[in-house]
């Protein structure tokens, strides 16, 4: 199978994903070879996209870094922040493995979103996410959990599939959130998810939100 080929692949099954533990699953399989057989090959420019906001909006205060459904590093890659300045945080132990393989994390934790996230340390100055809010199981509660990790005034830059975004209410939850001064008003822009052109999935975009943890 080409490279490609199995891009796309991986993707229209990822798309089937619902549950935690399907994807922990699913990408014991893929770990090795995702740069590659996925975001190579489909030019999947997310994760420079969320770390290019992040560059754009960050001070100096805005580290540590945590980042998100961190997969094997893409975002970090972007960001070529200092190791110690970011932790990389995923669901699946093999692509925090492949990832801890690029020396771009202090440190690693697996993490469920879903759950309880007391156990990390709760004095990030950012947290960034591209891909993770992205397949059904994870609705906009996950973002509220995600306010505990971060220190006040906290920059978050947070990716989500824009049809996930409208029909899991993202929208109201951040407003919500901004109602009763938990975060700052969210500041929204669409962005696309793949460069190149040849796949089901090219036109996909994701809305890009940023905000501050008041």
């Amino acid at each position: 199978m080409a490279a490609s080929d199995k891009g796309k692949a991986i993707l229209e099954n990822a798309y089937r994903l619902s549950t935690p533990d399907d994807n922990k699953t699913y990408y014991r399989e893929f770990a090795q070879s995702y740069d590659e057989d996925f975001a190579d090959a489909l030019g999947f420019v997310y994760p420079q996209t969320i770390a290019k906001i992040y560059s754009a909006k960050a001070v100096a205060e805005d580290i540590p870094v945590a980042d998100i459904g961190c997969g094997t590093g893409l975002v970090a890659e972007a960001l070529a922040l200092p190791a110690r300045d970011i932790d990389g945080m995923d669901i699946s132990s093999e692509m925090l493995s492949h990832a801890a393989k690029k020396s771009l994390y202090r440190r690693t934790y697996e993490i469920d979103l879903t759950t309880d996230l007391s156990p990390i340390c709760n004095d990030y100055g950012a947290v960034v996410s591209s891909g993770t809010f992205t397949h059904g199981h994870l609705g906009p509660d996950a973002l509220t959990n995600l306010l505990a990790i971060a220190r006040e005034g906290a920059l978050f830059v947070i990716g989500v599939n824009r049809s996930h975004f409208k029909s899991l209410g993202f929208q109201e939850t951040l407003a919500g959130l901004a109602r009763v001064r938990r975060i700052s008003e969210p500041s929204l822009e669409e962005v696309r998810i793949y460069s190149k052109d040849d796949h089901e999935h090219s036109g996909d975009m994701a809305m890009a939100v940023s905000y501050r943890k008041l």
